[in-house]
């Protein structure tokens, strides 16, 4: 890969991952905040369990994301970033652009996915 495509993907990962590092930090204040409210009855209290539960899986789900996130730039910055984790080969551009942070080429993403 060469290093200009190479700059390419590691700007738009850490741009993801300061995305991720805000929605994280307004979703942690919106936990607080629901946490603070009073609640009346038992239908305020549904609600903001419900709410409160939304907002801890969507969290969940950037914390997992983020991970594949500080992985990728760990690959960039040791040589391996576009390197299929499973078969060796090298994981396509188009790939990449959709998710730069794959860990798998085309072929191998869906036995990984099989597989966990």
């Amino acid at each position: 890969m060469q290093a200009k495509e190479l700059e390419f993907f590691k700007e738009q990962l850490l741009n993801a991952k300061e995305h991720i590092l805000q929605n994280l930090i307004l979703a942690q204040k919106e936990l607080d905040q629901l946490q603070a409210q009073e609640n009346n009855d038992d239908m305020d209290f549904a609600s903001m369990r419900s709410d409160a539960m939304i907002e801890q899986l969507s969290s969940d789900q950037q914390s997992a994301e983020l991970k594949e996130i500080e992985h990728a730039l760990e690959r960039i910055r040791n040589g391996s970033y576009n390197i299929c984790e499973m078969c060796g080969e090298k994981i396509g551009i188009a790939r990449l652009k959709a998710k730069p942070y794959a860990n798998y080429c085309m072929t191998c993403r869906p036995l990984f996915e099989k597989s966990h």
